[in-house]
């Protein structure tokens, strides 16, 4: 008699039987097989990184010098969208004065050619103005702007930007307007607003939506071809057009597909598997497939190895060919952190969980339902345009407040193999740093610069943020018995710090150095801090690490030639090192997962004011195994 085992692998093996999920079917339609999971306790939530990733702040809010941000000082900023057209990168997000979902709400969007510099915010949807005589539902006190679609790249070349305008406090079904649609420009510019699609749920008198109730024209009453040839093909697109429906159930019919009503599903992301078939994912792990372009789709399932809670999941296949899943790995609504990437190469299983943006800089301004943060990750969609080079790009909102991105090269990796020997001379000013981590916000950069009073680049952080730094990454070889050099240049010895750290693969910081506020140089030996000399601008300093990463281990340091400290203890024991860490700032580990999320709270001190810049060169970085 063949037992249970048997039957169980027969049913492994056909995907038929005893309800077992094969793995990229329909009852399992993408599996993370990966054995790294995220510890709470912790912002990079001892995770290794996906080497290279830049990480820019692309609006910094600003609510007592509104002209150093948005131009309004509003601070809650959240849902942003990306994509490339006409050489140029276009991030889209929406806006309140300080709450979600709050009165009033306006769309704003930044550009960029290269992903590093931004314009200013630009309004394309602003606060809505209903004619007179419509009502307001009961209960709501105004309106308010909400998203799950930013762009679409139309066949005939035409760049549309939409939102959707619905009323507070519950944007969706009932709460609802309509879809607002206009034309981006090649010369930056915008064309008239109309509304492309009216919600088919009722007003508050039961009445449907439409052009008298409205303060927009149809985009039929359009008469440039191009953009109604465009509007048309969106409107045919139904899995472009199903990123519409959580706000719009379709009672009329118009998404065609046989996805019940009734199901939860919320900020549909997709992409294409190597086999045609789309695979479809939505927020808290639901996922499902389409044989036939989004025209029918297997019953959502909640996908149980991809942990997540309200925050969107993001899926796509890359340049290299394979595919990248980009969430945050928490079941906690109100702590979105740390955003990580999973990857894989068929599009249904994934590996190697690694840290796309390990940060969380204090939120300066209390707001309603303001998480901890990155949230709400988004790419670019597909046929919404592909930058130059091999990247992923990936857009959010930091505490619902800031707008970052970050560019992922691929393929995605963590290890480094080799010795590491890194100047700057090669790069470009103002450009990418291979193989570098970099956190840049707006007012503490990371940028290759003229080496001062030199020839040659090198690498410039430089911090005037009262609550942020600049932060730099070189993974490295892991390995126990390392050498690492590099040369550090500060332009001034009374404000800033510089912290350099050597870090395991877990973040654990066995190795500190930091350049302090007073001129002073000072080192952790074990659980003593040691000044060991002085330093002045304008100078350079060679810093030479000697590290045995053992349990035991201990480390030499020698300046300049100099040995200024000898078998120093580890700050913490480790296995092992594969990380140096420049760090304009201190180390910090709060907001943790038990910061309370709405409390309120003052701005924080001095959160819109810059302080005293502090400036440091970095330059001739090398890393070797000690043989």
């Amino acid at each position: 008699m063949m037992n249970k085992a048997y039957w169980y692998g027969m049913a492994l093996v056909f995907g038929s039987g005893i309800g077992v999920a094969q793995t990229g079917s329909i009852h399992e339609p993408v599996r993370y097989v990966g054995g790294e999971s995220v510890d709470p306790q912790v912002h990079e939530g001892r995770l290794r990184y996906a080497v290279g990733v830049e990480s820019r702040q692309t609006l910094r809010v600003n609510r007592t010098h509104p002209e150093l941000a948005d131009g309004f000082g509003w601070t809650y900023n959240h849902a942003s969208n990306l994509c490339y057209w006409n050489d140029t990168f276009y991030q889209q997000y929406l806006s309140n004065p300080v709450d979600e979902h709050i009165a009033p709400g306006q769309t704003l969007i930044v550009t960029s050619k290269d992903g590093r510099t931004w314009s200013k915010p630009t309004v394309v949807f602003p606060p809505y103005v209903a004619p007179k005589g419509v009502k307001i539902p009961k209960g709501s006190d105004g309106y308010m702007m909400h998203q799950r679609m930013g762009f679409y790249t139309a066949p005939n070349g035409r760049l549309l930007v939409l939102a959707f305008y619905a009323h507070t406090e519950e944007p969706f079904k009932e709460g609802g307007i309509g879809r607002v649609v206009r034309e981006a420009y090649k010369d930056g510019t915008y064309g008239p607003i109309y509304f492309i699609r009216y919600s088919s749920h009722t007003t508050v008198d039961g009445m449907k939506w439409n052009e008298k109730n409205t303060s927009y024209p149809f985009y039929q009453k359009s008469t440039d071809k191009g953009f109604l040839e465009a509007c048309n093909a969106l409107l045919a697109d139904k899995l472009m057009t199903l990123q519409w429906r959580e706000e719009d159930l379709g009672l009329d019919g118009f998404y065609k597909n046989n996805l019940d009503k009734s199901l939860d599903i919320q900020a549909l992301s997709y992409y294409h598997r190597k086999d045609g078939k789309v695979v479809a994912l939505w927020k808290r792990s639901k996922a499902a497939l389409s044989d036939d372009e989004g025209l029918t789709f297997s019953t959502p399932v909640k996908v149980p190895t991809l942990t997540m809670a309200g925050g969107k999941q993001w899926g796509q296949r890359t340049d290299d060919g394979r595919y990248a899943i980009a969430y945050n790995p928490i079941e906690m609504d109100e702590h979105r952190f740390p955003l990580t990437v999973i990857t894989g190469d068929d599009g249904a299983i994934f590996d190697n969980m690694l840290l796309v943006q390990g940060e969380v800089p204090p939120r300066r301004f209390f707001g309603r339902w303001k998480d901890f943060g990155p949230c709400y990750v988004r790419g670019i969609e597909e046929g919404n345009g592909n930058p130059p080079g091999n990247d992923l790009w990936l857009s959010y909102s930091m505490n619902k407040e800031d707008i970052w991105v970050s560019r992922v090269p691929t393929p995605v990796r963590y290890a480094v193999k080799g010795n590491i020997n890194d100047g700057f001379d090669a790069l470009d000013l103002n450009g990418s740093v291979p193989d570098w981590n970099v956190y840049a916000p707006q007012w503490a950069p990371v940028t290759v610069v003229n080496t001062p009073k030199s020839t040659g680049k090198c690498l410039e952080l430089s911090d005037k943020d009262p609550h942020d730094y600049a932060r730099a990454i070189r993974v490295f070889e892991e390995g126990t018995q390392i050498e690492c050099s590099l040369k550090v240049q500060p332009a001034q010895n009374q404000n800033g710090s510089l912290e350099i750290d050597l870090t395991d693969r877990y973040g654990n910081r066995p190795v500190r150095v930091r350049f302090d506020e007073k001129g002073n140089i000072i080192v952790a030996d074990g659980g003593t801090e040691k000044i060991v000399q002085t330093y002045q601008p304008a100078q350079w300093y060679e810093l030479t690490f000697t590290v045995n990463a053992t349990l035991a281990g201990s480390f030499d340091l020698s300046i300049n030639g100099k040995k200024v400290l000898e078998k120093a203890a580890l700050a913490e024991a480790v296995k092992s090192v594969e990380r140096l860490s420049l760090r304009t700032g201190p180390y910090r580990n709060l907001p943790n997962r038990k910061s309370p999320n709405e409390d309120p709270h003052p701005p924080l001190a001095g959160a819109d004011e810059p302080v005293t810049q502090a400036v440091f060169y970095v330059d001739d970085v090398s890393i070797k195994a000690i043989k």
